[in-house]
């Protein structure tokens, strides 16, 4: 593949099987300032989603998820870098998110010590150099695309303890063939979070039931987060009955995190009596349950 061409998709993401522009948040109260940074970035084919105040920053941040932020140090309600320690403390973005700070004012030694201790991965004075920004940026988010496949390739997820879908597959893989060869019961609960309202629960909502079901799950048991949005309990030598009992056990146990974080659980379950004698593989169990999960055919229900 010739350099252009690597260049260009390296600007690119995969989102849900296609590929979409890299979405880099601008933050900055001054038109001028964000229109030169914005007239730099967009003809490299990078997208761009603005904000004018440190708290519309934070919310554009959790619901767009942006593969890199440009935060003004002078924005005109929350300092940049107050903006930034919050960010990185937010599961949702955490530590992995790019985050430039750039300042119209003093950019000493001092000011770049406390952005780094914000939580910055770089701090510019301006005028901007356009060429060094561009470089930057293009940097910190080929960094991240890395970051990003170590964390996909992964078997655990880092935030939860769970099994991430791959690590699924492969644990699944190896109960299911242990359970036949021993002819005995295996069942698979789906949980699926919906915010109270309706909503969809954020990823920092998702992140902490994620954690509160590893808390309360048993050890003999296989935690797993399918997707974004499905958490999957498989449950070695439990039956139909034991899959029901498992399901309402676990979300009588996250009932008060559940309460904390504003949603509910819509739960469905499927079982074996002897998996030597069920035509099942591990993918039609996965979605036998979730098709109950989600209302297609029973034996789910609302917690």
């Amino acid at each position: 593949m010739c350099v252009g061409i690597r260049q260009s998709l390296e600007k690119f993401r995969v989102l849900e099987g296609a590929l979409r522009p890299a979405l880099v948040l601008i933050a900055n109260d001054q038109e001028w300032s964000a229109r030169s940074i914005e007239s730099v970035l967009a003809p490299q084919g990078f997208a761009i989603l603005r904000a004018f105040t440190g708290q519309q920053a934070i919310d554009r941040a959790l619901s767009a998820r942006p593969d890199l932020m440009l935060l003004d140090a002078q924005l005109p309600d929350i300092h940049g870098f107050d903006v930034c320690r919050r960010l990185r403390e937010s599961p949702a973005i955490g530590h992995a998110v790019p985050i430039i700070i750039t300042t119209a004012g003093p950019s000493g030694r001092q000011q770049r010590l406390e952005a780094s201790r914000a939580g910055a991965w770089d701090f510019l004075g301006q005028p901007l150099d356009a060429e060094l920004m561009l470089a930057r940026v293009e940097a910190f988010i080929q960094a991240t695309d890395v970051m990003r496949r170590s964390r996909e390739e992964a078997l655990v997820e880092e935030e939860t303890g769970l099994y991430t879908a791959r690590g699924l597959t492969r644990r699944l893989r190896e109960v299911m063939a242990d359970a036949t060869r021993r002819h005995q019961p295996l069942a698979c609960v789906v949980f699926l979070p919906e915010a109270v309202g309706g909503e969809t629960p954020s990823g920092e909502t998702l992140t902490g039931l994620g954690a509160a079901l590893r808390r309360v799950g048993r050890e003999s048991d296989v935690l797993a987060r399918l997707s974004q949005d499905a958490f999957v309990v498989v449950a070695p030598c439990t039956g139909e009955a034991g899959a029901r009992r498992l399901a309402e056990r676990l979300a009588g146990a996250l009932t008060d995190d559940l309460s904390s974080l504003g949603i509910r659980l819509r739960t469905g379950f499927t079982a074996v009596e002897d998996a030597s004698a069920a035509p099942l593989d591990e993918q039609e169990l996965l979605a036998r349950a979730s098709g109950r999960a989600r209302g297609g055919n029973g034996n789910g229900s609302h917690h």
